[in-house]
Formats: C-alpha cells, sequence, structure tokens
C-alpha cells in the first residue's frame, strides 16, 4: 500500500507560479493599454485608412501681353469594359470606334485584341478629340442593334493643350521654348520644365476611413491643403514670335538648312523678345515627335555650341582697342596668309586687300588682318592670348549667361593659363574658328556694345502669379568710351561694305552689326564638312538707339553659289537679320525716324566699295 503524499509544497509552488504568470499577463497588459496605446490605435488606423490626392490646375503660360501660350484643357480618355460586351458586341463595338477615331487595318486589329483581353478594365484611347467624344457619347445612348456601343466608358482629365500654331506647317508656336507636360503632370523641356514647380502647384490629400474596400461616408479629412499651379507671364510678344518663326521657316527653306534659328534680346533689360529655332514641333503631339524625331525636342539657342567665325572679331577689336593696341583709324596690314610653320591662317577669298584702316578691316572681315592685331596687343603670345581670352570671359563666354533654362550650355573655352595657346590657336580664335559659343552668349556680348558696356542676364520670365519678377541689376564690364566706339564699328560694317549695306540698312532706323561664316568639324570623320557651313549674324535694330539685339544662325546650310571667298545663300544672314529686324520695330511699335533728303539717297558716310561679292572675305 502506497504511503500518503502531502501535495501542499506542490500547491504552494504551483500558486507562486500562477501568481507570477498573472502578474506579468497584467504588467505586459498594462503595457499594452497605457504605454503604446496611442501606437496601436495609429497602426490599426492606417490599415482602415486609403490616401488620395487630388491634383491642382497646372497655371497657364502667357505671352507678354496676356495671350495663352500654353492652359489646361479637358478631354475624354476612352475605356472599355470588355467582360461586360459580348463576342458580337465587340464587332460592332470595333466598326464603330474604327470609324470614329480614323484607325487604318492595323489600329482596327488592335483595338480588336483589347476588346477580347479576359481583364475588366482596359483603356483604349487616352485623349479624344471634343468631336470624337460627342460621337461616341451619342452611339453609347444608342442600341447596339442599331449600331450602338456597349461597355465604354468616358473619363474627363486635364490635358496640357497649346493653343496657338506656329509659324511652321505641323509646329505650335514656340514649341522648343515652351517644352510639353507629359501625362504624369511632369513639365519637360523649356519654360514647362525649367518652372515646373511654380506652374504645376500642390495636390490636395485626403485620408478616408474604409470598411473593407469602401469608404465610410463622412470619414474623410484634409490632411494637406492644396495650392493652384500659378501662371506665368513671359517676356516674349506672341505676335513676333510668329513672325520670327515665319521668317525662319522661309530661310530654312531656301538655305536648305539643317536649321536656322533666332533670339530676339532687348540689350537695357535682358528680356528675351522672341526665341525660336525651325524645324520646331507640335507640342500637343509630343509622344509621337518623341517616337519619331525626338531630335526636335532640343533647343539649340541656349544649348547648342557652335564655332561662330568672325562675328568673334568684335570681341578680338574690343580687347585691341582697350589695351591701346590700334584706334579705328590706325592702318592694318592685310595679305595672303599668314605662315605659323606648316599651319596657314588665309582670307576666305584667298586674296589681300593691302593696308586699309582697322575699321574696314572688321568690316571687310579680313582674317589675317585681325590675326596680327590680335599678335600684338601685349607683345607675346601668351599675353596677348590672355588679353583676348580675358575679355571673353567679361562679355560671358565660356560660363552660363543665367538664363531661365535649365539646359543652357557652357560653350568650349580654352583658358591660355590652363593649356598655353600657341601662335595659330591665337590667329584662328581672333576670328572665330577654335572657339565654341551659344546664340545667347551671342546675345548677351553684343548687348554691351550696344548698351553702353554693360552685361544684362537674359531672362524669359517677366510675372509669376501676381507678383513681378524683381528686375537684375546690368554689370558694367567695358567702359562706356570703348563701347561707343564698338557701336560705332557695327554701324560702319553695315554701311561701308555695299552688299551689307543693301541687305541690312532700314530707312528711319540706326542697325549696326557683324556677319560670320565658319567651317563645320566633323568629329567623327576628323575633317572639315565639305560645302557645309555656320551662317551668323549679330546685330541691332533702333530709331535713335539700339532697341533689340538680333543674333541668327543658319546651321549646316548649303550655298547655292559656292566659290572662293563667294558663298551666297537663297536667304543670307544678313538679309534674314534685315526682315526680322523690321518685324521687331513693328511688334515693339517703334516708329521710324524722319529720312534726311541726301543726294543719291545714300547715308553720307557710306562709301563706295566695289570690289568683292557677297560673302568675300570671310563674312
Amino acid at each position: 500500500m502506497l504511503g500518503r503524499t502531502d501535495r501542499r509544497l506542490r500547491l504552494i509552488l504551483l500558486l507562486v507560479v500562477f501568481m507570477a504568470m498573472s502578474g506579468a499577463a497584467m504588467v505586459r497588459l498594462s503595457y499594452w493599454q497605457l504605454g503604446v496605446a496611442g501606437d496601436l490605435r495609429r497602426e490599426a488606423a492606417k490599415q482602415l485608412m486609403r490616401s488620395s490626392e487630388v491634383a491642382p490646375i497646372r497655371g497657364e503660360i502667357l505671352d507678354r501681353r496676356g495671350t495663352v501660350l500654353a492652359t489646361t484643357a479637358y478631354r475624354d480618355m476612352l475605356a472599355a469594359y470588355p467582360d461586360l460586351a459580348s463576342g458580337a458586341d465587340d464587332d460592332a463595338t470595333v466598326a464603330g470606334l474604327a470609324t470614329i477615331l480614323g484607325l487604318d487595318a492595323a489600329g482596327t486589329e488592335a483595338l480588336r485584341g483589347q476588346l477580347a483581353q479576359d481583364v475588366p478594365y482596359v483603356v483604349l484611347e487616352r485623349s479624344l478629340t471634343a468631336e470624337q467624344s460627342e460621337r461616341i457619347r451619342a452611339l453609347m445612348q444608342v442600341p447596339v442593334r442599331d449600331g450602338g456601343l456597349v461597355g465604354l466608358a468616358l473619363e474627363s482629365r486635364p490635358v496640357r493643350e497649346y493653343p496657338n500654331p506656329g509659324g511652321a506647317p505641323q509646329t505650335t508656336l514656340a514649341s522648343q521654348l515652351l517644352g510639353f507636360v507629359t501625362e504624369d503632370g511632369r513639365g519637360h523641356y523649356g519654360i514647362e520644365s525649367y518652372y515646373d514647380d511654380v506652374l504645376a502647384g500642390t495636390p490636395t490629400r485626403f485620408a478616408s476611413v474604409t470598411a473593407g474596400l469602401l469608404p465610410i461616408p463622412g470619414a474623410m479629412q484634409v490632411t494637406q491643403d492644396g495650392q493652384p499651379g500659378s501662371d506665368v507671364r513671359l517676356t516674349i510678344d506672341a505676335s513676333l514670335q510668329l513672325q520670327l518663326e515665319k521668317e525662319l521657316y522661309a530661310a530654312w527653306v531656301a538655305d536648305r538648312a539643317k536649321r536656322v534659328s533666332a533670339v530676339i534680346l532687348d540689350p537695357d533689360t535682358g528680356e528675351v523678345l522672341a526665341w525660336a529655332s525651325v524645324p520646331g514641333y507640335d507640342a500637343n503631339r509630343y509622344g509621337a515627335v518623341a517616337d519619331e524625331t525626338p531630335q526636335l525636342l532640343y533647343d539649340p539657342i541656349a544649348s547648342a555650341v557652335y564655332e561662330p567665325g568672325s562675328v568673334m572679331k568684335m570681341v578680338t577689336a574690343a580687347a585691341a582697342l582697350e589695351s591701346g593696341t590700334v584706334t579705328l583709324d590706325d592702318e592694318v596690314r592685310d595679305s595672303y596668309a599668314l605662315r605659323f610653320g606648316t599651319d596657314m591662317v588665309r582670307n576666305a577669298d584667298r586674296s589681300s586687300k593691302g593696308v586699309l584702316p582697322f575699321r574696314d578691316a572688321i568690316a571687310y572681315s579680313r582674317n589675317v588682318a585681325t590675326a596680327r592685331v590680335a599678335l600684338r596687343m601685349e607683345g607675346t603670345v601668351a599675353r596677348s592670348s590672355e588679353r583676348l581670352h580675358e575679355m571673353w570671359t567679361r562679355l560671358g563666354f565660356g560660363q552660363r549667361t543665367g538664363i531661365d533654362l535649365a539646359t543652357e550650355g557652357l560653350g568650349l573655352v580654352t583658358d591660355p593659363s590652363e593649356r598655353e595657346w600657341e601662335g595659330i590657336d591665337l590667329a584662328n580664335r581672333a576670328f572665330g574658328q577654335g572657339v565654341a559659343v551659344t546664340q545667347v552668349q551671342l546675345a548677351v556680348a553684343y548687348a554691351a556694345m550696344a548698351n553702353g558696356g554693360y552685361r544684362v542676364i537674359p531672362h524669359l520670365v517677366q510675372r509669376i502669379g501676381d507678383e513681378a519678377q524683381a528686375a537684375t541689376t546690368p554689370v558694367r564690364v567695358i567702359e562706356n568710351g570703348l563701347a561707343t566706339q564698338l557701336h560705332g564699328l557695327l554701324e560702319h560694317v553695315t554701311r561701308r561694305v555695299p552688299w551689307y549695306r543693301a541687305g541690312t540698312q532700314i530707312p528711319g532706323y540706326v542697325v549696326g552689326g557683324k556677319t560670320g561664316t565658319a567651317q563645320i568639324w566633323d568629329a567623327e570623320g576628323q575633317r572639315w564638312l565639305p560645302d557645309r557651313f555656320n551662317f551668323s549674324f549679330c546685330g541691332f535694330v533702333g530709331a535713335d538707339r539700339p532697341e533689340a539685339i538680333i543674333v541668327t544662325r543658319i546651321e549646316e546650310a548649303e550655298p547655292t553659289v559656292l566659290g572662293t571667298g563667294n558663298l551666297d545663300l537663297g536667304i543670307e544672314s544678313y538679309e534674314l537679320f534685315r526682315r526680322i529686324a523690321v518685324d521687331t520695330m513693328t511688334a515693339l511699335d517703334v516708329p521710324p525716324l524722319p529720312v534726311p533728303d541726301e543726294p543719291g539717297g545714300r547715308p553720307a558716310d557710306a562709301r563706295d566699295a566695289t570690289d568683292g561679292a557677297p560673302g568675300a572675305g570671310g563674312g
């Protein structure tokens, strides 16, 4: 027989264990109830909360007079519910939509494949025209047996719209300058990209409590107040922009050029009055353009660098005049060529004009005479190189101008303090070869020659919302006396040379400028492109003072006449300048001054110069 077992100790131990476990549970429960209750409630709420947002209306882009250049419109997106339609319904729907959407055989088959998918929802067309929406909406109310459409939905959505046609076929106005907005609401290229945050605004964000997948009525709260996008008013004039694009298109066709572009700048304020490149594109069809011709999205005026040729002679003249190396009336020697060992610098016409005043060496664009002056500016090649480079820097070459675009280029400017220039380098760079710049840099440099010596910051935006943009203060970079000499020299160029005089002068207005013709280096083929050149003109126009700087570039044009020193175009760069100058004075409402009667109807200082032909001397 088993003896009795005393269970008291065991019961005590079990009681202690249960009390310890209960105490631990109480402590843990207190922790959950008091310590982290707030966090738990927040985590539980997250599982029941659904966030959403409503995008604000994007701000408009306007010209300086209030003309709308870019706005937000509402268009219908066409969607379908394939599981709600039968096969017979699909046939009727495909037939009806193919007609309305203008689909070819391939597009019709693609549509049929979309409707045959085993999915509850599919997007058929992201943006319908108003006419297409109206026709589809009407047929959605008609029975299938009568040609109606079933299983479709029209969903209104905001899209960016560019309402103004451009100056060339199948383009919108200022397409490359404005850029475009993709379906996700983000701006790309141009103003749409640089001012994207301003134009886009801030979305309104909501949080709602849900039961399962459905929101509970009244259980929605705003977690972030939205802000509508601000309108952006540009400095450009839409009417002048349109005329500029028309002029560029005419030159593009006549000159069989790769591209023709121009910028018009107020020399005193830096405001861009017009800015265009041809060919452009239709910003309302940006997707198709990106697929077919993506290079058209690229705006070359601020970002493309090129060797400008003889327009840089004015910068060499500025350095030489400032250093006291030469005066405008000093005689300089031109010659057939200037030799540097095995290298040689020659005039474009392969001839010499002998001894002539420095002002005429610039007017007739003599490479050799200009190079000689550059080489003796400071006595040595090294010091002369530093002098020329320093003038380049002051006038803004090799650096960003500060224009409000994201893709501005620096140019390609070699600093002689970092990489020594040889004599041939200095000679070539004196007349614009071996240095690469942008058109907007040229506009800023020539503005300083026309406005009394100040470097302006070019800009494209006048106002954001109701707030005017603060004016930037121009910086003096050359003395007024030197600027006056350069201003006079630019006028002399367009009066002294007969073909420039015939091609640029506008009765009642003051005109000045300089041409540039440059060979194009083929980096891939390591050679100069044959029979292809860049033609530029930089100049000013105004009534009693310069009121607009105009810089044109005709890229890779095919001359109609090609000979030694004679490169004729259908529309010359200086003739294109004159056309644009007339349009600019009309758009700005600048009336001409009275023209005094003079014998022969010619300016008193327009001396005869019968030697040479258009393009002679390297322009």
